[in-house]
């Protein structure tokens, strides 16, 4: 016996059940305009740079600016989310802006945060940029990733390891060595003495989070002993200070 009958009567069926939509019920919607391709909410290529002068949020992070203002050479000591990079990176940019400086050199010690990373795939810049990635949010939230890139390109700003700045005389130039409790007392020495004519140097560090053995950090030591000279600011945050989430304020009396 063939099936045919029967498919065309379950065809039948099929097309009577279907509802019919009165013709008045029926709307005429806005187009739907698809977003761009290869949108992500995390783009990172967005361009926004923060023009306005930076304001200190704690009486410590007002000292730090007034030193970085009217020293040559500062340090500034606290613990993680005080600010301590971000001052002396504004402040850096800042100056390059209203031509104070020539250019900003930025330096920190490629030395992993306990783990051991490898064998790192690619050229210099590739390698380092794990260690330098701070340095590079800081300018872009200052600058924009546009003009960071320019200046990066001139040379107006340059981001180098501790180990690529000995013999070098840093003039006209504001220079930031960030993770200074990675360096040992040394290292320090001889990033001090890079300083040239017309220019200005913040060392930022955290005694208490060094990564380096024990006793082989040289920055309590370094700022014990600039603390003496009247011609240098030795700038010390805290607690108080940090503008992270509040619960760093807390782990750290604990921790």
């Amino acid at each position: 016996m063939s099936s045919f009958p029967s498919q065309t009567m379950e065809t039948a069926m099929a097309k009577r059940a279907r509802p019919v939509v009165p013709e008045t019920t029926v709307r005429d919607f806005p187009p739907i305009h698809a977003l761009p391709t290869g949108w992500t909410p995390l783009d990172e290529n967005r361009d926004q740079s923060y023009v306005r002068r930076i304001k200190p949020r704690s009486d410590n992070q007002r000292l730090l600016l007034e030193s970085l203002d009217g020293f040559h050479l500062t340090v500034a000591l606290g613990p993680a989310g005080t600010g301590k990079t971000y001052l002396a990176i504004a402040k850096a940019v800042e100056a390059l802006e209203d031509g104070r400086v020539g250019r900003i050199v930025l330096t920190r010690p490629a030395v992993e945060a306990g783990e051991s990373l490898g064998f790192l795939p690619g050229d210099m810049q590739e390698k380092l940029a794990p260690y330098l990635r701070p340095l590079y949010d800081a300018l872009t939230e200052r600058l924009g990733g546009k003009r960071l890139r320019s200046l990066l390109a001139d040379g107006s700003i340059e981001i180098a390891p501790v180990a690529y700045m000995r013999g070098r005389t840093l003039n006209n130039a504001f220079v930031v060595i960030d993770e200074a409790q990675n360096c040992t007392y040394g290292q320090i020495k001889m990033l001090l003495t890079r300083l040239g004519w017309h220019s200005t140097m913040v060392l930022t560090g955290d005694p208490d989070q060094s990564d380096l053995l024990p006793g082989m950090s040289g920055l309590a030591e370094i700022a014990q002993r600039l603390g003496a000279l009247p011609d240098v600011s030795v700038v010390q945050l805290g607690e108080k200070d940090i503008v992270r989430h509040p619960l760093v304020a807390s782990m750290l009396t604990v921790l």
